[in-house]
């Protein structure tokens, strides 16, 4: 005969198998969703060449199920803007391509975010990334948005449509200089202004028409005001497709990435300073890791 102890050990070991063989499927049903998720093609701005559309259509799979939609709520002509968006696939023969224009405060039907949340293909125009975040922010678009993602699809933005992917938005906005300039001036304290963007992406601030506009400062200041983020500037006719961890460069020009692993910040009365700063220049083809 077993002693007491002996069964109540081998009935533990039983139950345990029992309870890991049960959850075994759970895991991998979490493990395929979490493979299952969608992209992201962040384009900094200016012309699409050629092969970067064809590039989303491919990597969407547009051209052979499915459909798209253009958002283009950050353009002050969000028709104007829809029929050019619309325009770059109709070239490549991609028709099942369709602009959804959402006004802020109108009631959304649930046919047009239900279009939405199928979509293969979600593409972000250009324009201004605070106005699209008015019409968006705390909706059931954003949400529809994050399913969209999720379950696979392609989340495409240019320009404004860029700079809303990441949690940490650059609104553009100088907050201790008030007359606009592509480029910050200098490396001051607490003049950038950051809000809040649809957070397809955590621990990274884009930059677009990066090189193009010299940017820099601008990005700068974000790393160091928040050394918890990579800054990426990605320049014009030149993208980024996100597939989990990993970002390959698309297109014609360069990907700038800047972090701050010290956490470096030092102030000379408002001026920025830090150390230890990282820069590298990704082109097109090369890849690098996410955070």
């Amino acid at each position: 005969m077993l002693k007491k102890e002996t069964f109540i050990f081998l009935s533990f070991v039983v139950a345990f198998q029992f309870f890991t063989s049960c959850n075994a499927p759970k895991k991998q049903e979490q493990k395929q969703e979490q493979e299952s998720k969608g992209k992201l093609f962040i384009i900094g701005g200016g012309s699409r060449p050629s092969a970067m559309i064809d590039r989303i259509i491919s990597e969407s799979g547009i051209d052979k199920t499915g459909y798209g939609i253009i958002l283009p709520m950050s353009s002050s002509e969000p028709d104007t803007s829809a029929y050019y968006a619309k325009k770059q696939f109709l070239i490549k023969n991609i028709a099942n391509v369709h602009a959804l224009h959402f006004i802020k405060g109108e009631k959304f039907s649930s046919d047009k975010i239900d279009s939405l949340k199928n979509a293969s293909m979600i593409y972000i125009s250009g324009g201004d990334q605070n106005r699209f975040m008015e019409v968006v922010q705390n909706t059931e678009i954003e949400k529809a948005i994050h399913e969209a993602y999720k379950n696979g699809s392609l989340i495409a933005g240019t320009s404004a449509g860029a700079a809303v992917m990441s949690k940490m938005m650059i609104t553009g906005t100088e907050l201790k200089n008030l007359e606009y300039s592509s480029t910050f001036r200098n490396l001051q304290s607490e003049n950038i202004e950051i809000k809040s963007g649809l957070g397809m992406i955590d621990n990274v601030i884009i930059d677009q028409h990066f090189v193009k506009r010299s940017r820099y400062n601008r990005l700068l200041s974000a790393v160091i005001e928040h050394p918890e983020t990579t800054g990426i500037g990605i320049d014009e006719s030149t993208a980024i497709l996100i597939q989990g961890n990993n970002a390959e460069i698309v297109g014609e020009y360069q990907v700038i990435v800047f972090k701050n692993p010290k956490k470096s910040k030092n102030l000379y009365q408002d001026k920025l300073g830090a150390h230890g700063i990282t820069l590298d220049i990704y082109l097109a083809g090369e890849t690098f890791t996410l955070n």
